[in-house]
């Protein structure tokens, strides 16, 4: 038996069999993000089921980030499935047009990677890895914990993941389950919003603006039931946010009064900036710190150190060891002589990224048009109109990302990333700008 959905036949006897059909139609496009689910009973009555087989289905559905339900509006097909990430949703650039969409880091600000690995390689050969030993090597434990305590974190347990969303994702897993709650910046980066529903949570927006997120904002997600609040420290994509002291200490006020709230903390930008850090850990039971080494020596150095509670990186590194195990004691001997050979001059690299960062914004702000990037290598300038501005811009010779990809609620913009750029490019990428988009004169993102 079947139902017809549209165009599309649902079909199966077994939940996992009716989740697989739902899950064939969107992947085939046949059923369209936003296309409501019949009522369970409905289903159940014509495929022949009991409602709780297609109950079953629809949770499955739910936590493999397929569907969301909202009470008794019923269920919906995301907007965006998991099977459909926004990062893999940009605009082709054409031959001839400038690339400032990307999102990578100045290649001519990477260090070589040879010379690391040539070490990573010498120090295996003379004690290689085996099955049972510290899944995180103690010279990178003794650096990373050097590092976190000059910056003011609290002490903590570490463990050692794939890049930044690898811990992210992981910590989140650890305490929640599918239909809690999560507050997330918005704008905020698009893997964090795209996850969170791919792992069957709820996300909240949270408004941000230079100094990061909002207190008010942040408020009112915890008391719309949010069990868990991310946080960008610094370079956050897109808008550039860094938490300042005051602002942090907005934060951590605010959170002392929720001490059952998880809090992860997301300091990708460590070695990129030259703002200071300004910590929130230690003020919830449940919290993390995680430190990517993505932006500063390579994305594909897949290598990002966490801290956090005992609870949270005890839970982290049991379930790493059912899957992975570790991440290679190799890249980790690599990112260790990194550290310690100065391969990155961290302060020039921020100065490298500040002086075309500070210098498209205040090109924009002289031509009446609100931009905003206070660290990283990324610049948001809201817009009355995304698609306009980005096709304008893709006709005046530059390529920049769409707004709708990092955001929920917040009002339109577009992030254009300067890692690319050549300072006497400024004027010039601003002139254009200017001319594609209105000026906005909010203080906000949202």
């Amino acid at each position: 038996m079947s139902f017809v959905l549209g165009e599309y036949l649902i079909s199966g006897r077994r939940a996992s069999e009716i989740a697989a059909s739902v899950e064939s139609g969107v992947g085939s496009g046949a059923l369209a993000p936003g296309a409501l689910l019949p009522p369970m009973r409905e289903l159940a009555a014509a495929l022949g089921v009991n409602p709780n087989t297609v109950a079953a289905a629809y949770r499955t559905l739910r936590e493999r980030g397929v569907i969301e339900t909202d009470g008794r509006r019923g269920s919906r097909i995301r907007s965006r499935p998991a099977t459909a990430p926004r990062d893999v949703r940009r605009v082709p650039v054409p031959e001839g047009v400038r690339d400032v969409a990307q999102g990578n880091p100045d290649l001519a600000l990477l260090p070589p990677l040879d010379g690391a690995l040539a070490a990573a390689a010498r120090r295996y050969a003379e004690a290689p890895t085996l099955y049972g030993q510290d899944p995180v090597v103690p010279d990178l434990a003794r650096l990373a914990r050097a590092g976190f305590e000059a910056d003011g974190v609290p002490a903590g347990a570490l463990a050692v993941t794939s890049g930044a969303l690898d811990g992210i994702e992981r910590v989140l897993a650890a305490h929640l389950r599918a239909g809690d709650a999560v507050a997330v910046e918005d704008p905020g980066w698009g893997s964090v919003l795209d996850l969170a529903p791919a792992l069957g949570l709820r996300v909240v927006p949270v408004a941000v603006d230079d100094e990061g997120p909002v207190p008010e904002s942040v408020a009112r997600a915890l008391e719309a039931g949010a069990r868990a609040l991310v946080v960008t420290a610094r370079a956050q994509n897109p808008t550039g946010a860094a938490v300042s002291a005051a602002r942090a200490a907005g934060l951590r006020a605010l959170l002392a009064g929720r001490p059952e709230v998880l809090l992860i903390e997301d300091d990708h930008g460590h070695g990129i900036v030259d703002l200071p850090l300004c910590p929130l850990g230690g003020v919830t039971r449940h919290w993390a710190l995680i430190r990517s080494t993505a932006k500063a020596y390579g994305p594909d150095l897949r290598l990002a150190v966490l801290t956090g509670d005992a609870v949270t990186m005890d839970r982290v590194r049991g379930r790493q060891r059912l899957g992975p195990g570790w991440v290679s004691r190799l890249l980790q001997y690599a990112v260790v002589d990194l550290w310690t050979s100065g391969a990155v001059d961290r302060a020039a690299v921020a100065r490298s990224y500040g002086l075309r960062r500070d210098g498209l914004v205040a090109a924009l702000a002289e031509r009446g048009v609100r931009a905003h990037g206070r660290s990283g290598m990324n610049v948001w300038v809201p817009v009355a109109d995304e698609t306009a501005a980005v096709t304008r811009l893709l006709a005046a010779g530059w390529a920049v990302r769409p707004g709708a990809g990092y955001r929920v609620q917040a009002g339109p913009g577009v992030r254009i990333t300067v890692s690319g750029l050549d300072p006497a490019e400024v004027g010039g990428l601003a002139d254009a700008v200017a001319a594609a988009v209105r000026p906005e004169a909010q203080g906000r993102f949202d």
